[in-house]
């Protein structure tokens, strides 16, 4: 058996969990190089210790030394601070998972192309932010680039890239979040407690209230035009509550490739994790009969404007998915902490597309300055809020 080696971009998160869950049960089969936090030494410590990695990583260098006291006596060595979170992208992999939320998974997932093995990306940002030079890196030094995205991996799945012209329309699902049945003027008193609820999956704070905003799937339209050689024109969203299709391709002669399973991200994960192989899961079996229906619904563009921005953002280009990313992570976070109501994420992301349009990114720190000026632009923004 071939021993695949692998490390873990934010690893204490929840798609880290479900990787260091799905590695552990097969452990003759993974040697593991790195596991990356930003913060949580506790929980970092312990996979890593569990997993017998080589290295461990926090972000925050001020965690350091308490991640050095957890660990001591184990052998594994320990790092801080964020470069050191890309020096461990950096340690040569067979396998990568990038779970780092939001740009700050930029840099690391650069630095883990440049080792052309498998990068597996389950942080839409880099490719949301800085799509080309994301594509080229990995063309230059050979590395192979897997959605983890439960819709991103289900489009890989069912699509012909050695026939993409064969492809008539790409169909992203979206389960609609915990608001598709809401009023709008309801949908202006939603607390964080109730946006992070997630009504099929568990998943992070900050990725849930983008479900909840549906910008999750506009920065996932934008993405899968980076990834899938298709027409713009040709992607399209539909809400399909359930979150058992979780996407399909159409053909030109009208047939359409769906993948279907669980709301489990090890499902995923796993199919990146054997590529091009197949491993096991504990899932179990989907149970049709007690399903009984599948629902699908166009998305409301009133309700989520979101979905608008992000299409506008991808069809314009530049800058602009860039600026759209940013704008949006600081008012999910001016959100969460309650500085912001919910209807308001959408409102500074347009705002701040509306003030701020600079030239095309051409590198790594075009897309690092653009996104700072664009988070100063937003963070202007919410003082000028009252929630």
């Amino acid at each position: 058996m071939v021993v695949k080696t692998v490390t873990i971009l934010g690893a204490t998160g929840s798609v880290g969990g479900s990787t260091l869950d799905l590695i552990e049960r097969e452990p003759e089969r993974f040697e593991v190089l790195a596991l990356t936090a930003n913060c949580d030494v506790a929980k970092l410590a312990a996979a890593a210790i569990r997993t017998n990695a080589r290295r461990a990583v926090v972000a925050d260098a001020g965690c350091l030394a308490d991640l050095r006291d957890a660990l001591a006596g184990t052998g594994i060595e320990a790092r801080g601070g964020a470069q050191e979170i890309c020096e461990a992208a950096r340690m040569g992999a067979d396998w990568t998972m990038a779970a780092i939320v939001g740009l700050a998974g930029l840099a690391p997932v650069m630095a883990a192309l440049e080792k052309g093995g498998t990068v597996v990306l389950a942080n839409k940002e880099p490719l949301v932010s800085a799509g080309e030079i994301v594509l080229a890196a990995a063309a230059r030094h050979g590395a192979t680039l897997l959605p983890a995205d439960s819709e991103h991996n289900a489009i890989y799945q069912c699509f012909d890239f050695a026939r993409p012209e064969r492809v008539r329309r790409i169909i992203l699902t979206a389960s609609g979040g915990p608001f598709r049945d809401w009023e709008l003027a309801a949908m202006r008193g939603v607390t964080p407690a109730q946006a992070v609820a997630h009504p099929n999956w568990t998943m992070g704070s900050k990725i849930s209230v983008d479900s909840a905003t549906m910008m999750n799937k506009g920065l996932e339209l934008i993405e899968a035009a980076r990834l899938f050689p298709v027409a713009y024109s040709a992607l399209e969203i539909i809400v399909h509550r359930q979150s058992v299709i979780h996407s399909m391709v159409e053909y030109v002669d009208g047939s359409i490739l769906a993948q279907l399973g669980p709301s489990d991200m090890r499902v995923p994960i796993a199919h990146t994790l054997a590529w091009p192989d197949r491993m096991e899961t504990p899932m179990a079996p989907l149970d049709f009969a007690a399903l009984g229906r599948l629902d699908f619904a166009e998305p409301d563009p009133v309700r989520f404007p979101a979905l608008r921005l992000a299409r506008e953002a991808l069809e314009a280009g530049g800058a602009r998915p860039a600026i759209l990313n940013a704008a949006n992570e600081v008012a999910v976070a001016a959100f969460l902490s309650g500085r912001l109501n919910f209807l308001e994420i959408a409102a500074i992301s347009a705002d701040t597309l509306e003030r701020y349009d600079p030239a095309a990114p051409d590198s790594l720190d075009a897309v690092l300055a653009i996104d700072a000026e664009a988070r100063r632009y937003a963070v202007e923004r919410v003082k000028d809020c009252v929630v």
